[in-house]
């Protein structure tokens, strides 16, 4: 089922700004400093390869794989933002790029955390659709008549046929009369 644009780019904005809130947060935390047109590109970024895959519901391996390579993405670029020179870059190679074992670790469940969050809201919003497209299914459906269509229901309840049932023997009652 195609989703329409509005709704396809209000999703991937929220993935997109949960993602570089994420990033953000974890260098400012870290005691780095993150300048702004640093941080809208990787906005920009975090947009542009979450576009393609907002079109209908992802499952959290989709979710998580994409988090996790955007936020090493996003590392690099706000780590290499800091270096100006050469001898920057190589001396950054080693403290900044490349991340210690706690930094991975915090990482890692951030991104699984926000992950699993972000999965269940994607659960949660299908799930709300897929109810209101029956809600609005059940109420329009009966309008959506034409001449040659037959009716959904009809007012008077059907006359249902006795049935008779041709194995059953019947012994309610009083007993038969015999004739003499």
């Amino acid at each position: 089922m195609p989703m329409a644009p509005p709704f396809r780019l209000a999703r991937t904005a929220v993935f997109a700004v949960v993602c570089l809130g994420l990033g953000v947060a974890a260098h400012l935390l870290a005691g780095a400093t993150v300048a702004p047109p640093v941080a809208l590109g990787g906005l920009g970024l975090a947009f542009a390869a979450a576009f393609p895959l907002s079109g209908r519901e992802r499952p959290l391996a989709v979710i998580l794989s994409l988090l996790a390579a955007l936020q090493v993405v996003m590392h690099l670029l706000f780590s290499l933002s800091h270096a100006t020179s050469p001898h920057q870059l190589a001396g950054h190679l080693h403290s900044g790029l490349m991340p210690s074992a706690g930094m991975l670790v915090a990482h890692g469940w951030a991104i699984v955390l926000t992950a699993l969050w972000l999965a269940r809201g994607e659960a949660a919003l299908w799930g709300l659709l897929r109810r209101l497209a029956i809600r609005l299914l059940v109420i329009w459906l009966p309008l959506l008549t034409t001449p040659f269509s037959t009716p959904l229901w009809t007012a008077e309840p059907r006359v249902l046929r006795p049935a008779v049932l041709r194995h059953v023997v019947s012994r309610r009652g009083p007993p038969p009369v015999v004739a003499a």
